[in-house]
Order: C-alpha cells, then sequence, then structure tokens
C-alpha cells in the first residue's frame, strides 16, 4: 500500500526464510493507495494471482500480513460485501469487504481466495477501537493489476476521463425524465466544455445505462470503470434522452492530476 511506503526513509522486506532485502519503490498511486516497490534476489517466493471480478459473497477468504508485529500471520473469513465504495478511504474505490480479521500492521498483504490466489490487497479496517470488528476492506486485484503494470514500468498512472459531472439516478429524476421509477442508470448533470463527451454529444440530462455492453446503474463503479478504460480508448455509451436509446461512441480523454490526496486515516497499516 502506498500509505506503508510514502513517508518511508528506508524500506526492508523480510522472508520466511529469514532472508532480508532493502526495498526500493518503482512507483506509487495515492488514488487507488497502491505501490510497487523492487527487491532484488534469487530464488523468490512468488504466489499466482485471480480474479476479484469472480468472487461472490459468502465465500471463504484469506488475509495475510503483519497484525501488530506478528509476521506472516493469516486470517479466515467470508467475502461479506464487494464494490464498496463511498468509504473516504481513496480516491478510487471498489472495495472487497471481508469479515477475516484485518488489523494494523496488514495492510498491503494479500486477501486469498481458497485456490491460494491473489483476489485482493488488504489495506483499511473500519474499527472504532483501532482493531479488527470483522469489517476490513481489500483493493481487488482487477482494479490493481493494470495499475501495478504501469507502475512497475516506470509509468504515471494514466486514467480515462469523460468530462462529465455524475450522479444516482433518483426515482424523483427517472419520473422527471419521463422514465420509469425503477429504471437504473447514472445520471449526467453537466458536461464540460470541449470535453470527450461534449466531442461526442454527451448532453446534461442523458442517462447512461450501458458502457461497451455492460450495464450501468452505479456511479462509482461506472466513474471507475472510465478511469480504467485510459485515456484514447474509445467507450461506447448507451443512454436515454427524451425517452430514445442512443449509442454514442467517446474516445475518452485524460483525467488531470488531483492536486488533493486524502490521508488514509483508517489505514492497517
Amino acid at each position: 500500500n502506498n500509505h506503508v511506503v510514502e513517508n518511508a526513509e528506508n524500506i526492508s522486506v523480510r522472508l520466511t526464510d529469514g532472508r532480508r532485502f532493502d526495498a526500493k519503490v518503482l512507483g506509487t498511486d495515492p488514488q487507488t493507495d497502491l505501490a510497487v516497490i523492487d527487491i532484488d534476489g534469487d530464488d523468490l517466493p512468488t504466489v499466482p494471482m485471480g480474479q476479484s471480478g469472480e468472487l461472490s459473497v459468502g465465500e471463504w477468504v484469506m488475509a495475510v500480513g503483519n497484525p501488530f508485529g506478528l509476521s506472516h500471520s493469516i486470517t479466515v473469513g467470508v467475502v461479506s460485501a464487494i464494490g464498496r465504495a463511498g468509504m473516504g478511504i481513496t480516491d478510487y474505490e471498489d472495495f472487497i469487504q471481508t469479515d477475516a480479521a484485518i488489523n494494523p500492521g496488514n495492510s498491503g498483504g494479500p486477501l486469498v481466495n481458497m485456490d491460494g490466489q491473489v483476489v485482493g490487497i488488504n489495506t483499511a479496517i473500519f474499527s472504532r477501537s483501532g482493531g479488527s470488528m470483522g469489517i476490513g476492506f481489500a483493493i481487488p486485484v482487477d482494479m490493481a493489476r493494470p495499475i501495478i503494470g504501469q507502475l512497475k514500468g516506470g509509468e504515471a498512472v494514466r486514467r480515462g476521463f469523460l468530462g462529465v459531472v455524475i450522479q444516482p439516478l433518483e426515482p424523483v429524476f427517472a419520473e422527471q425524465f419521463g422514465l420509469d421509477p425503477d429504471t437504473r442508470g447514472v445520471l449526467i448533470g453537466g458536461v464540460s466544455r470541449g470535453s470527450a463527451a461534449a466531442d461526442a454529444g454527451v448532453e446534461a440530462g442523458d442517462v447512461v445505462v450501458g458502457l461497451n455492453g455492460e450495464k450501468v446503474s452505479d456511479v462509482n463503479r461506472f466513474r471507475n470503470r472510465v478511469a480504467m478504460l485510459g485515456p484514447g480508448k474509445p467507450a461506447e455509451l448507451e443512454v436515454l434522452r427524451g425517452g430514445e436509446r442512443k449509442r454514442l461512441t467517446v474516445t475518452l480523454g485524460e483525467r488531470p492530476e488531483d492536486p488533493h490526496v486524502r490521508g488514509h486515516r483508517k489505514g492497517a497499516k
């Protein structure tokens, strides 16, 4: 995790076989609280990466980490929820929630499925006491994988950008636009002049119900999916406008650098 290494002067990695290595930071992404560090050694153990998109609520998982300095500890629990957002922990959130005990010291450790594959990166807890209350959060590996790839290559993380203001489609808004109150989608509240969305003909009042053939119903997931597509990539939007369904192809712009980096007050360092 970025919050573990961002203020570190020296980084040391210790393996279960007792070897210790000095590490260097290859790159960080504060907006998702991810970092890539590098060590130089032989016969280094690795663990396979899984697919967090295949997780189901109720599935058993294990959290591995260094809680309270107790190195290489394992706790077991289930996936409590997926797609948790709006927690105020990072700028881009799509967390796996688990009741596997995560405590200070678990940050950056893997969340592993029962096939021994990494499906998440433990990053934060919700706690009134400072210890685990059965509510821990992990960054899904499907979100982390492309970011890690960019950081390993020494690149800055680049995110796709539409240039719109978005908000949930509440039933009252749906009725105002002549839609069924049960319609699921994301409401476009405004479009920036000269943006990728404006160039593609997106208008304020459009309701986005699809992105690249997949349904859209949640503001945070829609924002994350656009960002992960990357700048210069085509995005096909399916929108409802004036009772009609339209398809608009947008060539995404690049998200401007966000000058505000949030603190990680609940990070499980």
